[in-house]
């Protein structure tokens, strides 16, 4: 992963998934998907999950696009910050859905690294999106959480 300038490998995590891994026939590696040599085009979907704060996200989103085959689906969730006055809404509903959660729900720590607050705001992440992933579908969420949704054209 990368961190604020930092690139980081984090073993303990891909550890801990595999010890959760209940079915066969994956892989996983523990390195920097930014450079790991990969096939072009190798993958049919890429989902990504709390990380793309953790790196340049315009370069992290090119490199994912790259990676989908043609027809391809690449679904993100990810964190961003607050900047506008508006946002002061999203952020009160989130905590209130925070508190709802951890009290109806088991609370798992995880040993990932984190990184908050998140370099971008979510308007910057959305055009860094929508220029990387021409026809991207960008939808915010509670947990100050967004989604980006994009189906790579099919040849």
């Amino acid at each position: 992963m990368v961190g604020h300038g930092r690139r980081r490998r984090h073993e303990a995590s891909i550890n801990l998934a595999r010890s959760h891994d209940r079915t066969a026939g994956i892989d996983y590696l523990v390195g920097d998907f930014l450079t790991y040599p990969f096939e072009p085009e190798l993958f049919d979907v890429i989902v990504s999950v709390a990380a793309l704060h953790h790196m340049d996200a315009g370069v992290a989103l090119a490199r994912m696009r790259a990676l989908l085959r043609p027809g391809g689906t690449l679904v993100i969730v990810g964190l961003a910050r607050n900047r506008r006055p508006g946002d002061l809404l999203w952020d009160v509903a989130g905590l209130v859905a925070d508190r709802v959660y951890k009290r109806r729900r088991s609370y798992w720590d995880h040993s990932a690294p984190i990184v908050w607050p998140p370099p971008l705001t979510y308007g910057q992440t959305r055009r860094v999106a929508e220029a990387e992933l021409p026809g991207v579908r960008y939808r915010r969420h509670l947990l100050f959480r967004y989604s980006l949704c994009w189906n790579k054209p099919a040849l």
